[in-house]
C-alpha cells in the first residue's frame, strides 16, 4: 500500500462529505404509546439530528412484516407496515428531513422475502404457477432429502421441505425467509418497479440488505468444505454469493439511480450495499462508477483497541480500493454488540470520544448507529426465555443474538426513557439499566459529554476541508498505545493524534511537521496547542484527542 491515499480532483458528492445515521424504527421513538417506535417518533427528532450535524438518515426496514426477522422479511416492498406509520408519514418524513437539508435513504430488503409474501404464497401454492420461479424451488435429491448441502446462515438446512408439492425451498436465513429467483426476468423487474416507487416518492436512496447473495449458481453444486465451528461456517460459500450475474444488475441499478435528476439542496440519489460474507476486496468488486456509490467493509468494526489493529484494516482496505473509490468508515449496526460494550472503558466515557475522533476524522463516510452519539451499551438478556431475536435463541449461550444492540434510544430520565408516548407502556424490548443517567437531556446540558463531543467533531469536520476530502497520510505504524495521521489537501494540513492508553505518550515529529507552527482546532485535555518536548516530542495526555491545523 502507498503511504498516502489521493483525494478527488473534483468537487465531491454530497454522499462523501455526509454524517450518515442510522435508525432502528422500532427502537428510536414511539409516538402513540404501543411500545414500538413509528415515523412520527423519528419525524419528532428531526430537530434533535439537524442539531446534532446529522446529514442523512438511513431508515431499517418499516415495510409490513411479520417480524420473524423483525423487519427484515419483507410481505410487500410498496407499504409501511400500519404500526409504524404509513406512506403519508414516509412522506411526511421525507419533506421534514429535506427542509433541514437531511437526505433520506431505505433499507432494502431484496435477497428474500417474508413467506407471508403474497409473491411467495401464490408461487407455494402449485407447481403450476405463474409465479413458481420467482422462487428457488427444487426436487428432493435422488437419494431423498434436500437438493444440496447449503446451510442457513441461522442454522440448519438452507432447504425446507413443502409437503404439498413435494419440493424443497431454498432459504439463506429463516425458514420464513424465501430466497427469491432473480435469474427470472419477472422478478427482476418486479425489483427494479420496487426501486422506482420509492424514488418516485423522493427517497434519496437505499442500503441494500445482503445484496450480493442476489444470485446463486444456476446447477446449484454443492459448496465445497471449510474449518468452522457452525455448520454454515464449515463450507466455503462458491455457489449460494457472489455470482458474476451481480455485476450487470449493478450495473442497472446504477442506470436507474443516475436517470433521476439531481435537486437543488440534495444532489444525486445514493446506494450502498451491505456485502454479505464481506471481505475487503470483495466489498470493494462491487463499488466504482457503474456499480454501486460505496459498499460497506466491517474491518474497522472488527477491530480490537489497539492503533495497530485499525491502522492494519485501513491497509487491506485501502489496497483494494480503485482510484476513485470511496470508503465508508461505520463501528456500529443492528447486527453487531455495540462499541461502548465491545471495546470496554468502563462507564467513563473518554474511550469512546477517541473512537468517535477516529470516526470522524479518517478518510471516508462515517456512519452512526442511534444511541451511538450517548454511549448506549448493550443490555443482553439473562436467560434464553428472555432473547427476542430466533438467532440467538437457536445459538443460546453461546450467541445471544441482536437484542442487545436494539434496545430503546434513551431520551430522558422518564419511566420509558422519553422512548414512548405513554409511561406506562412496556417498550418492545427493555430499557438499558443506564438510561435514567446515560441519555439525551442530560448530556446535552453537560458541554463536557460524549453527545456534545461528537457534536464539536462532526460540526469541525464539516468546516475543515482536509476532513472531508483530504488524503490520508499515517504517522504511526504498528503501535498498540498511539495512532497518529494527517488530512491534507493542497490547501491544508491537518493532524490527528489519539492516544489509546491510559497513561501519557509522547508521539515522534518528522523535522518538517516539528519546524511547522500549529492551531489548535479541538482537544479533550487543551485549549492551547501542546509545545514540543525537544524539539520533536508531542505529548499526549491519557486518553487524549488532539487535532491540529497547520499554519
Amino acid at each position: 500500500m502507498a503511504d498516502s491515499v489521493s483525494p478527488f480532483s473534483a468537487a465531491q458528492p454530497w454522499w462523501q462529505t455526509a454524517v450518515f445515521y442510522q435508525i432502528y424504527p422500532r427502537s428510536f421513538a414511539d409516538s402513540n404509546g404501543d411500545g414500538l417506535g413509528d415515523l412520527p417518533g423519528v419525524i419528532a427528532h428531526l430537530d434533535y439530528l439537524a442539531w446534532l450535524g446529522v446529514d442523512a438518515i438511513w431508515l431499517s426496514p418499516c415495510f409490513p412484516s411479520p417480524d420473524v426477522d423483525f423487519g427484515y422479511d419483507v410481505s410487500d416492498y410498496c407499504a409501511i407496515d400500519p404500526r409504524m406509520g404509513s406512506l403519508a408519514d414516509l412522506d411526511c418524513l421525507l419533506h421534514e428531513a429535506h427542509a433541514r437539508g437531511m437526505r433520506v435513504i431505505l433499507d432494502l430488503v431484496l435477497n428474500h422475502t417474508s413467506d407471508q409474501h403474497a409473491w411467495f404464497q401464490e408461487s407455494r401454492s402449485g407447481r403450476d404457477n405463474p409465479r413458481r420461479d420467482w422462487y428457488l424451488w427444487r426436487s428432493p435429491a435422488p437419494g431423498g432429502g434436500p437438493p444440496n448441502n447449503w446451510q442457513s446462515i441461522f442454522g440448519g438446512s438452507g432447504w425446507t421441505l413443502d409437503p404439498a408439492s413435494g419440493q424443497y425451498y431454498y432459504h439463506t436465513f429463516y425458514r420464513q425467509q424465501p430466497d427469491l429467483n432473480w435469474r427470472s426476468p419477472a422478478v427482476r423487474a418486479a425489483m427494479l418497479a420496487v426501486f422506482r416507487f420509492w424514488l418516485d416518492r423522493g427517497v434519496d436512496g437505499f442500503r441494500l440488505d445482503v445484496f450480493n447473495a442476489y444470485f446463486k449458481h444456476p446447477d446449484l453444486p454443492n459448496n465445497p468444505p471449510a474449518l468452522g465451528l457452525r455448520a454454515y461456517d464449515r463450507q466455503h460459500h462458491r455457489y449460494d454469493a457472489d455470482q458474476p450475474d451481480m455485476i450487470p444488475l449493478l450495473n442497472e441499478i446504477r442506470a436507474l439511480l443516475d436517470s433521476y435528476p439531481e435537486r437543488p439542496g440534495l444532489g444525486g440519489r445514493y446506494a450502498i450495499g451491505e456485502t454479505f460474507l464481506p471481505s475487503p476486496g470483495k466489498a470493494a468488486a462491487y463499488m466504482g462508477a457503474a456499480r454501486l456509490h460505496a459498499t460497506f467493509n466491517f474491518d474497522l468494526l472488527k477491530s480490537a483497541w489497539r492503533p495497530r489493529s485499525f491502522i492494519e484494516a485501513i491497509q487491506r482496505s485501502e489496497q483494494w480500493l480503485k482510484a476513485d473509490d470511496w470508503p465508508t468508515i461505520v463501528f456500529n449496526n443492528h447486527d453487531e454488540p455495540r462499541s461502548a460494550t465491545r471495546w470496554g472503558g468502563g462507564v467513563n466515557d473518554s474511550r469512546l470520544k477517541v473512537a468517535a475522533a477516529l470516526l470522524l476524522t479518517l478518510r471516508g463516510t462515517p456512519y452512526l448507529y442511534y444511541g451511538e452519539e450517548i454511549g448506549m451499551r448493550n443490555s443482553d438478556p439473562a436467560a434464553r426465555a428472555q432473547v427476542r431475536d430466533a438467532v440467538g435463541r437457536t445459538y443460546w449461550p453461546f450467541y445471544k443474538g441482536r437484542d442487545g444492540c436494539r434496545t430503546p434510544m434513551q431520551w430522558d430520565d422518564s419511566p420509558t426513557a422519553g422512548f414512548s408516548a405513554r409511561p406506562e407502556c412496556a417498550p418492545w424490548l427493555p430499557l438499558h439499566a443506564n438510561a435514567a443517567w446515560r441519555n439525551v437531556a442530560a448530556q446535552r446540558q453537560d458541554p463536557t459529554s460524549l453527545l456534545n463531543w461528537y457534536r464539536r467533531l462532526i460540526e469541525l469536520r464539516r468546516a475543515t476541508p482536509a476532513l472531508t476530502g483530504g488524503m490520508f497520510l499515517p504517522l504511526t505504524h504498528g503501535t498498540n498505545y498511539l495512532l497518529a495521521y494527517l488530512r491534507q489537501t493542497t490547501d491544508q494540513v491537518v493532524l490527528v493524534a489519539l492516544n489509546f492508553s491510559r497513561r501519557r505518550q509522547r508521539l515522534v515529529l518528522g523535522r518538517e511537521l516539528a519546524r511547522a507552527g500549529w492551531n489548535l482546532l479541538l482537544s479533550t485535555h487543551r485549549q492551547q496547542p501542546p509545545a514540543l518536548l525537544r524539539g520533536s516530542l508531542l505529548p499526549l495526555e491519557a486518553g487524549e484527542v488532539l487535532i491540529m491545523e497547520m499554519q
